[in-house]
Formats: C-alpha cells, structure tokens, sequence
C-alpha cells in the first residue's frame, strides 16, 4: 500500500487525525480573509462582463496572419471603443466591440476589412443586445435562488437545520472567492462563465454532505454515552472522509486545469477559460470549504444545544476524574473499536448503544476489539 493509501486507512479508523474543529477560529480567519479580498476586487477593478451582457458586436475574419494586438488596436481604432481579440483555429480572429450599434457596427465592419485587408464579405458580423444578457443574468439569478431554497429545504429535512445552514454558508462562500477571483484575473464574464458557477454548486455540496451523512449516523444516541463530545465526533467523522474528499477533488480538477491552462493558456481557446476557471476555482473553494467551514460551523451551532452542552460537561468531568483517554484510544484504535462506556454497570447495554455512538461508527467501520478490563 502507498503511503497516501497508508495514511488514509489510518485517518479511516481514527488512529490520526488533524483536530479541524478544534483550529476552526484560525480557518474562520482565513477564509474571512480571502472573502474580504474577492469583494474588494469585486468592487475596485469590476467584472469584466462579456459583451453578451453589454450589448455590442462579434466579428469573425477568415485565416489572416495578423496578429492579436494588431487586430484589437485595428478595431479600437475603428470604434473607438475597447476591443477583445480571441485567436481561434485556422488563424482565423474573432473580435467584440461593445456598445455599436447597427449603423455603427456597419461602419466598423468596412473600416476593419480595409485594415486587415481581407474582403468585406468574408468578415462575419453578428449584432448581440444588451437584453439577451440580462435575461441570462436574470435567469441566472433566479435558478440560483431557487436552488439556495431547495438545498436549504431539503438538508434540514434530511439532516437538520444546523447543517442546512452551515451548507448555505459554504455556499456563499465558494461563490463569493469565485466572482472574486474573476474580478481581480480581469477574465470575460460570459454565459460559460454563468453555467460554470452554476455547475459548482453541486460539486461544492457533494463533499458537504458526505461528511454530514457520516456525521447523522455517528451522531445517533450521542447523549447516552460519556466518552466523545459532538465536536470530537464531527472531528472524526471529516477525517474519516478527508482522503476521499482530496482524491475526489484532484480528480475532478485535472481535466478542469487541462482546460484552463493547457486548452485556454497554451493553445489560446480564449473561450475555454470562461467556464473552466469557474470550474477551477469553485472546485477548490468547495473542497476547502466543506472541510474548514461546513463542518467546524456545525459544531460550534450544535454545541450551543443544551443537550450536547451537558454532554460536554459530563465528557470534561469523567476526564477529569482519569476514567476516559480518548487521545490514547485514538492511537491505538480505540477503546475496543466500539465507544463502549467503561462503566461495569453498563459493561452490556453501552457496548450496543456506543456502536453506533463510538468513533468507529463515525467512519462507518468497527475497529478492532480491545477489552479495557478496568472495573471500579
């Protein structure tokens, strides 16, 4: 087995671990930090909306060999308006104009094929309206709300409200780097970009849910047992699926990063970078987000629980006294692989009730069995 995969099953059964929970305030910090900066740049340098959004003109010229900066200074020259030069296959140019027009876009269009010197003919123009890209924007905006309504419904009924609003939250979160991101790259705004962040809403909830679904079933009877709190269980429940989160997540951004950088960088398929770094970003900003937000924002809602804050206070006071030592039953596996309370007199009703209470049941497999053998 690899060390990756070594590492995993150990982080599988609970013999390590990284206490998330416990340093959520430094990742609360942190992400506070890159929010603030994706809104600064949302709001200092503007996005760059695409001119399906602005309303203008899209010409195509045959294969010529003049260059991008030429061709853009060409345009701008004939509209007096900033232009966007994309090369695409065969040599062929297309450029955007925005604010023309149908007189002006006319004009522009003789002015370019004098300039480029290629037959006016052959130079494809399309007029775009302003109102085609706000009917996206619109649409947009209301699948978006839609979809914020039905994740909110639907985890508080599969789950409960906490989770649904930790959920909402991270949502926020991805979407808000993301548009940051676009704002201080200075890359178009297009509908490629729209169905991209649309598109990563389900990617930055399906290791959301992962976690909370392990989380449900850890969870269950937590109240009548003495050994873990909710913290120290969501803890172990994120790493029981933290190397599955990353697997699924470099997986998923490979072929996203072969189009952004590779497809959109190297061979300039300028259109490829609209949805790809959407994908890119949302990608990551999910992972991290489930990892660092979800879960440690779950905790800290449910430990206000006045339930799971005398569980607290019963965990701390039974360590306290020395009868519990969870950090060496981590180590070496766990306390007999159930969470079974030390307590004789519970010896038979806690090991069935901590099954599915102790860390074990976290990560969806019994570890191996151990006896204490302690009686008071």
């Amino acid at each position: 087995m690899s060390r990756l995969g070594t590492i995993g099953a150990r982080l599988y059964r609970g013999e390590i671990g990284y206490d998330f929970v416990r340093h959520r305030k430094f990742w609360y910090g942190v992400s506070i930090l890159i929010t603030i900066a994706a809104i600064a740049g949302v709001a200092i340098r503007g996005l760059n909306m695409g001119i399906e959004f602005k309303g203008g003109a899209v010409f195509t010229t045959p294969s010529t060999k003049v260059s991008v900066a030429d061709a853009r200074e060409y345009a701008e020259e004939a509209s007096g308006h900033p232009a966007i030069v994309q090369k695409l296959g065969n040599d062929t140019l297309r450029i955007q104009v925005a604010q023309l027009n149908t007189d002006q876009a006319a004009q522009v269009k003789s002015d370019l094929a004098r300039d480029l010197k290629i037959d006016a003919d052959k130079l494809g123009a399309e007029l775009v309206g302003p109102s085609w890209g706000k009917q996206i924007a619109n649409k947009a905006w209301t699948g978006l709300a839609i979809f914020m309504v039905l994740v909110v419904i639907y985890l508080a009924i599969a789950f409960e409200w906490r989770m649904a609003v930790a959920a909402l939250i991270a949502l926020i979160h991805d979407l808000t780097i993301t548009v940051g991101v676009y704002a201080l790259v200075g890359f178009e705004v297009t509908p490629g970009t729209v169905i991209g962040l649309l598109t990563i809403l389900g990617y930055s909830l399906y290791d959301t849910v992962v976690v909370f679904d392990g989380l449900k079933e850890g969870a269950k009877g937590i109240t009548k047992q003495n050994r873990y709190t909710y913290s120290e269980l969501a803890n172990r429940s994120l790493n029981g699926t933290l190397v599955r989160s990353i697997n699924t997540t470099v997986v998923a951004l490979l072929p996203v990063a072969g189009l952004l950088f590779i497809g959109g960088g190297v061979l300039g398929a300028g259109m490829l970078n609209d949805i790809s770094l959407s994908l890119f970003v949302g990608l990551a900003a999910g992972a991290y987000s489930s990892i660092f937000i979800a879960t440690p924002l779950v905790a800290d809602l449910k430990e206000r629980d006045p339930q799971m804050k005398a569980l607290r206070k019963r965990v701390l006071a039974k360590r306290a006294k020395g009868e519990t030592e969870p950090d060496e039953s981590a180590a070496d596996g766990g306390s007999d692989g159930t969470g079974a309370d030390d307590d004789p007199r519970n010896e038979d009703a806690g090991d069935t009730a901590a099954a599915s209470t102790g860390p074990s049941a976290v990560v969806g497999q019994r570890g191996r069995g151990r006896s204490s053998g302690r009686r008071r």
